[in-house]
């Protein structure tokens, strides 16, 4: 209990750092960035940035594409937080990094929760530079973000996950890619903690089990954020294929190159949808 309490403490904290910085707003949504989707976040209007490691209880991101900013953004009649950067488990961190932008959002007020990141496409159909929305996940992370003590009394003990990913938001998102001319899919994603890419043996054993593409994130924010009460949806950037699939060795700043690629149907897709949610 002592590490809810300080959590408690360090979000009551977060909580009075950004209203004294950008005053009584609640936001209705929340994005997180993942690998290649930080620079949409230079694009959005009207917006406020602060640097994690200004803001209790965040800290610094580790990796390349990660910015670390967080940016509070104008769309249509409300406003959209941004989490222009993630931190990942296998940072070696435990959970607590990863779990508490989306406590902070919770705390916010944040309705609607899209989270974002590059994977691995194992499905044959796919092409790099497609995105994908997510339908459902596989959690081969070797742990889970809700162990411990709930992180909020009204979270149930043993959440319902038969549908962790929101529906109508879902239908939103792909709704959205469609009238950007984009390559948009559902899939499954799987989760993996990483730091090291999949084998092809793995990757074959995942497309068997029903998986459509493979990363190292977005599993827990999603689990956590829809035990919360959250409406959760994610979507990913297909940034290269697979192990196994591919005929290139992976290489972490092939994914980046390949998001800077993609990146203009990926933003026209995220500013599409989250004009729907303000409207």
């Amino acid at each position: 209990m002592q590490e809810l309490s300080q959590t408690d403490q360090l979000l009551g904290e977060a909580l009075t750092y950004l209203r004294d910085s950008w005053g009584e707003i609640i936001p209705d949504s929340c994005m997180i960035c993942g690998s290649g989707w930080g620079p949409l976040a230079d694009d959005l209007p009207d917006t406020q940035s602060l640097p994690y490691d200004q803001i209790p209880g965040l800290s610094a991101t580790t990796v390349a594409g990660h910015n670390g900013q967080l940016h509070l953004c104008r769309i249509g009649d409300g406003h959209t937080l941004i989490f222009q950067g993630r931190r990942h488990f296998y940072e070696g961190d435990g959970w607590g990094p990863i779990r508490f932008p989306i406590l902070l959002a919770h705390k916010l007020g944040i309705k609607n929760l899209l989270l974002t990141n590059a994977a691995g496409g194992i499905r044959s159909s796919f092409e790099v530079g497609d995105m994908m929305v997510l339908s459902d996940h596989l959690n081969f992370m070797g742990s889970n973000p809700l162990i411990g003590p709930p992180a909020n009394q009204e979270m149930p003990r043993f959440p319902d996950q038969t549908e962790v990913y929101e529906p109508a938001l879902r239908n939103l998102l792909v709704q959205s890619g469609q009238e950007n001319d984009a390559r948009i899919h559902e899939g499954v994603y799987v989760a993996l903690s990483g730091p090291a890419f999949e084998t092809p043996a793995e990757i074959r054993a995942f497309g068997s089990l029903g998986a459509d593409a493979v990363g190292m994130s977005t599993v827990p924010e999603a689990t956590l954020g829809h035990a919360l009460g959250l409406r959760v949806c994610g979507l990913s950037c297909i940034s290269n294929k697979a192990a196994g699939i591919s005929t290139e060795k992976l290489k972490h700043e092939d994914v980046e190159e390949a998001a800077k690629i993609a990146l203009p149907k990926m933003k026209a897709t995220v500013l599409s949808f989250l004009n729907k949610l303000a409207g």
